[in-house]
């Protein structure tokens, strides 16, 4: 019998429990590819709400985050992807029969916003990068405020998540990754302020999953 695909788990987390369509896709080669390079380590599974809604927001290291993220996550996972990304011959296409929809990062994008709401509102996860965008040296870039936005306006939690060791692995130009080791580190759930005028509530927000993302990092 093959070994599970992660090296090492703290939490309650089973494979048998696995609902997400990512892994049901692509089994197979993430079994492969975490195998031969991550010693993949996933800490604070017991933190991931059973069911939606909430907003995930992980920090943005590499090419591989939604799925390394979603492992352990057993709702749907939708996330907002760049844009041009969907353009890409093969690469677009793969990335929407895994539930990603299109973001415009350069500026506003209101349909992604509604798409986001709609998600939401039905009862689903919505994965989104408060950085926006990949990080180029691997520390912790500035958080946009649109997903914290969006968790005061339907009083939604979030779940802040860290990523660690993905630059080393998988830095910005290059082509492939190499070995290495990565965490994923699921905090607890964060609840916007309902006390708070919305845009205080949800900047506090932003800054509470920034503190908890960046702690992990300095201390894993």
């Amino acid at each position: 019998m093959p070994a599970p695909f992660f090296v090492q788990t703290r939490g309650a987390c089973r494979l048998e429990d696995v609902r997400t369509p990512v892994l049901d896709i692509l089994r197979p080669a993430l079994h492969t590819v975490f195998r031969a390079y991550f010693g993949l380590e996933l800490v604070g599974v017991e933190h991931i709400p059973a069911s939606g809604p909430f907003i995930i927001t992980p920090n943005h290291q590499t090419y591989a985050d939604p799925p390394l993220v979603t492992i352990p996550v057993r709702p749907a996972v939708y996330y907002m992807a760049w844009s041009r990304l969907f353009k890409v011959p093969v690469f677009g296409r793969v990335i929407r029969l895994l539930r990603a929809f299109p973001v415009q990062i350069e500026s506003s994008d209101p349909r992604a916003t509604r798409e986001a709401v709609r998600l939401l509102q039905a009862g689903h996860v919505v994965m989104i990068f408060p950085e926006g965008e990949r990080s180029p040296d691997g520390q912790v870039q500035r958080f946009k405020p649109g997903a914290f936005r969006l968790a005061v306006s339907l009083a939604t939690p979030v779940l802040p998540v860290t990523i660690a060791g993905g630059h080393h692995s998988w830095p910005p130009g290059r082509a492939l990754p190499r070995p290495g080791k990565i965490t994923v580190t699921y905090h607890p759930p964060l609840h916007p302020d309902p006390s708070l005028e919305p845009r205080q509530a949800a900047r506090q927000l932003s800054e509470r999953a920034y503190a908890a993302i960046t702690s992990a990092l300095r201390h894993g």
